[in-house]
């Protein structure tokens, strides 16, 4: 699909940066270049009409997905948000008598959902891939983040590959979240390219991060007939869940590929700008794929408390995900950037030498940059 040519999308100006006084927001991976103003517009047409219900089938989104992967488009089912999916996930697929499997340290919503559920989650300490892939043997279903989410990095083909095989030996399905998979790199393993395979498979994305339509929560889920005909039945209860102006952005966010790759091309080129401004005070950031960085510091409960206390900055503590003495910073405005990089050698000062090589984590080193 393509943007019609009729009203291509202009360039993205540089976003302002916001008031002093107002909360920097540095902490969701929100993107700060906005939605495609096709995306806006078509968001705005739909709220026009608020007394009908929408389609409860999502068919026009899950129709523009299936156009653009070169799937079925009973291969895709539409939801709100991919937080929804990870819940659906844990509800439906699989072995419901066995608990699910994930890596620990990482995006803790796999565990919440198959524990609210009554599935249980083992969380399996990561020293390689294989320890994932040598779970599945007792697991209802499996979950992986990639690209992982808090440090930025991504599997290789092999360890993506091994994870396939392993999901189509032992029938347990294999959940991807690709959430931040717009960031990647060409090239990079995604789901799609295991769908020919017949393994039960099933990725997991959003229009919330570099569509920039987080407020108005639409995913979908992309992956073999039968476990997303699944997802689509347990979605009966709640037939409404995605809202009619969700609907129609996401249609339109899809058709304007300019806008998509406006954004990775702008947000690759100030990751890097701030990657090197870590650098030059002294500080090292995780190899990182997406739209936001693990800065390592002493103490990361506390810099993001004085970050936000004393200087209205809000970041991440990658300990809520694990990932201990990291703080997850998005990619956001230039001048927000600058703000904490002054914020952060109050709160958080270097001490030691300059910041050297990114060292490998138990969270990353199944990964590459």
């Amino acid at each position: 699909m393509t943007a019609p040519a009729a009203h291509a999308a202009p360039r993205i100006p540089a976003p302002p940066s916001a008031p002093a006084d107002a909360l920097v927001r540095l902490h969701l991976s929100e993107s700060p270049y906005g939605p495609s103003p096709h995306a806006l517009a078509a968001a705005h047409r739909a709220v026009d009409d608020t007394g009908t219900y929408p389609d409860p089938a999502r068919t026009a989104p899950a129709q523009a997905v299936a156009e653009l992967l070169g799937v079925r488009p009973d291969q895709v089912a539409v939801a709100n948000g991919s937080d929804e999916l990870v819940l659906l996930t844990a509800l439906c697929l699989g072995d419901r008598q066995r608990p699910g499997v994930t890596t620990a340290d990482t995006f803790p919503g796999y565990r919440i959902c198959l524990e609210n559920v009554g599935r249980g989650c083992r969380e399996v300490p990561v020293d390689g891939i294989d320890a994932l892939a040598d779970a599945f043997d007792d697991a209802g279903v499996a979950y992986v983040c990639h690209p992982h989410n808090p440090t930025g990095g991504v599997l290789d083909r092999a360890a993506f590959d091994l994870l396939v095989e392993r999901a189509a030996a032992t029938g347990t399905p294999l959940v991807v979240d690709e959430a931040y998979l717009d960031f990647a790199p060409p090239g990079t393993p995604q789901v799609p390219d295991y769908l020919g395979t017949g393994a039960p498979v099933l990725g997991l994305r959003t229009f919330s991060k570099a569509h920039g339509l987080a407020g108005l929560r639409v995913g979908y889920a992309v992956g073999r007939a039968d476990l997303v005909g699944r997802l689509r039945a347990v979605q009966g209860s709640m037939p409404f869940s995605v809202n009619r102006a969700a609907q129609a952005a996401a249609v339109a966010a899809l058709a304007d590929r300019g806008h998509l790759e406006r954004v990775r091309r702008g947000n690759a080129d100030a990751r890097e700008r701030f990657r090197a401004d870590l650098a030059a005070r002294g500080r090292r950031a995780l190899p990182s794929v997406t739209n936001f960085l693990a800065v390592p510091v002493p103490d990361a409960a506390r810099a993001e408390r004085l970050l936000e206390r004393d200087h209205g900055i809000l970041v991440r503590d990658a300990g809520r995900f694990g990932l201990h003495g990291h703080l997850r910073v998005s990619v956001g405005k230039a001048a927000d950037l600058a703000r904490l990089l002054d914020a952060l050698d109050i709160v958080a000062p270097v001490t030691g030498p300059g910041p050297g090589p990114a060292l490998p984590t138990a969270a990353t080193a199944q990964e590459r940059p």
